[in-house]
């Protein structure tokens, strides 16, 4: 009996497990608003040079009959956000003269006095505390490159303490870290603070992502995982969903900060509810606690009977198909050190980059588009429910592969056609960049997926780490791109929408997995052929020899 029958055994997809999938998936609801907050919390008003002798020329209007103009104007008539002129241009205030087509030639400069913004959408925003503007306008995208920087350093830091100190831990201590930092960073009090704040924030969410996972799929069913884990992939469309109405409603940064924020102390504290994942228990040498905890899960389930024969013998017993695989050691040069494995790792990496790279491009400059941000948020979060449908549906009946590149191809070809719609086209620029993002829905949930088929059994994780490391990497670079737009509009596009399309071309040098059983070994991997299984042996040696039996300490 391997662990998937015993946790059967001891209920199923029983009353605990749905509990416990439900508490999971609610703070994925929150996760969404972290990561897609700046849209709000860094939206950039309407602004123009402060003006600070305005009381004394409006008695020069009244007094001459002048109108003085100290802002020079763009083409569409509106006041040039970043330069105002050295010397008042004047002219009749009778006068139907363009004075801005006369004085092309008057001479200019950056704002002295600071700026004023438009408060009519955003009553307060870090760009209007900090004055991110102008030339400080790459501070932003820096802000959000550095909240991805602590997502990924967070894979890396927590991910691998969470298998030496167990998920519950780690889950716990993430969820109490991600209320401090995020609550912190609403009081921030200058830019370099923020960012650190961010950049803490960003580890946390990394370790709330990753445990949350790992206690979905370590306590429920095989049979219910992938119902499960799209559970919470809807869970964080939601979640884009309810950042807009949060922002809608609350337009000040910083209360919107705490508001999105406040609710993990509440999950701190029911986490301790949370039972340690059974598997790595035994796995990490405690298989004491373990039966402790499958106990009170067959109990919580109503399966009083089963829980009292669950010991540690038994337990013993049928785990040691799961214990005789781990005593094989892989690492991750095991991802590179083989043809076959090393072409998988080269593909799979750019997609995941790609996809990211892409996504975060659109999803984190809404105000692009020149409609209402809040709708643009809700519309790029409910495209994600049919773009994730779509995947699905393909996956079963056309394949991974097909449904890979060709939701990469579709993604990266609507990004690039905005290059030749009009700005003035809003409707048609933003149709086509709700597209673009749907795709990219599709190939992040399809990607997840593909990755674990084609990895073998040994270095699994290994390749989902490789590619959740290059995912969030394409998350850093995605707002670093958009500085390019100042050395050529389109440049952005044509590196968002063109990534993707290369990445879509080498899936086709992939196998296709659909229906096909999942490799065990390396060896596998390299002949394309699974291994025969073997009989198993009546008598199971490892439990005459203590050496080999990784339970000795408890027997």
């Amino acid at each position: 009996m391997a662990f998937a029958d015993l946790l059967e055994k001891t209920g199923g997809m029983g009353r605990f497990q749905i509990i416990q999938v439900a508490l999971l998936c609610i703070p994925i609801l929150l996760m969404a608003s972290h990561n897609l907050l700046q849209n709000f919390s860094a939206a950039i008003p309407r602004h123009k040079c402060k003006i600070n002798d305005t009381e004394a020329l409006n008695i020069t209007i009244m007094e001459h009959g002048w109108e003085g103009v100290l802002i020079p104007l763009d083409n569409l008539g509106h006041p040039e956000p970043c330069l105002e002129f050295v010397e008042i241009q004047w002219r009749r205030a009778d006068s139907n003269t363009s004075w801005y087509n006369n004085n092309t030639d008057a001479e200019t400069r950056s704002c002295t006095n600071g700026w004023e913004y438009d408060r009519d959408e955003f009553s307060s925003t870090i760009i209007t505390d900090w004055d991110l503007v102008c030339s400080n306008k790459h501070r932003r995208q820096l802000a959000q490159s550095l909240y991805m920087a602590g997502v990924l350093v967070g894979a890396i830091i927590l991910g691998g303490l969470s298998d030496k100190y167990g998920r519950r831990a780690l889950l716990i201590w993430s969820y109490l870290q991600m209320a401090v930092t995020g609550t912190c960073t609403a009081f921030s009090p200058n830019y370099l603070s923020y960012c650190i704040f961010r950049f803490l924030t960003g580890m946390a969410l990394s370790g709330i992502g990753l445990n949350t996972t790992a206690l979905i799929v370590e306590w429920v069913p095989t049979k219910v995982r992938t119902i499960a884990g799209t559970l919470a992939g809807y869970s964080y469309t939601v979640g884009q969903l309810i950042l807009a109405g949060v922002a809608y409603g609350i337009r000040d940064w910083r209360w919107l900060q705490l508001c999105v924020s406040l609710p993990f102390f509440i999950y701190f504290l029911y986490s301790w509810w949370f039972p340690e994942s059974a598997r790595w228990l035994v796995l990490s040498g405690n298989p004491t606690r373990a039966v402790h905890e499958m106990k009170r899960v067959a109990t919580y389930n109503g399966k009083k009977k089963e829980a009292d024969e669950i010991t540690l013998e038994t337990l013993k017993v049928d785990m040691m198909k799961e214990l005789a695989c781990g005593n094989t050691s892989y690492t991750v040069f095991d991802l590179v050190r083989t043809r076959a494995v090393r072409k998988i790792s080269f593909a799979v990496s750019f997609v995941w980059f790609s996809t990211s790279f892409a996504y975060y491009g659109l999803a984190m400059d809404l105000q692009k588009f020149g409609v209402s941000i809040y709708l643009i948020q809700v519309i790029f979060g409910a495209v994600d429910f049919p773009a994730k449908l779509v995947s699905t549906s393909g996956m079963i009946y056309i394949g991974r592969r097909v449904t890979q590149f060709f939701s990469l191809l579709l993604g990266g070809v609507a990004i690039m056609s905005n290059i030749f719609v009009p700005y003035e086209l809003q409707i048609l620029r933003t149709s086509l960049a709700v597209f673009g993002k749907g795709c990219l829905a599709a190939s992040f949930s399809c990607v997840f997926l593909y990755t674990t088929e084609l990895y073998p059994t040994v270095i699994r994780q290994s390749g989902l780490g490789l590619g959740s490391t290059m995912a969030r990497l394409g998350g850093i670079v995605a707002p670093l791109v958009k500085m390019l737009g100042d050395v050529y509009p389109s440049l952005p596009l044509v590196i968002y929408g063109g990534v993707p399309i290369l990445s879509g071309l080498l899936v086709y040098f992939l196998p296709e997995t659909v229906n096909k059983p999942l490799p065990d070994t390396i060896e596998e991997v390299e002949t394309g052929k699974k291994t025969p299984a073997k009989e198993e042996k009546k008598e199971v040696l490892p439990l005459k020899s203590v050496k080999a039996d990784p339970l000795r300490a408890v027997v």
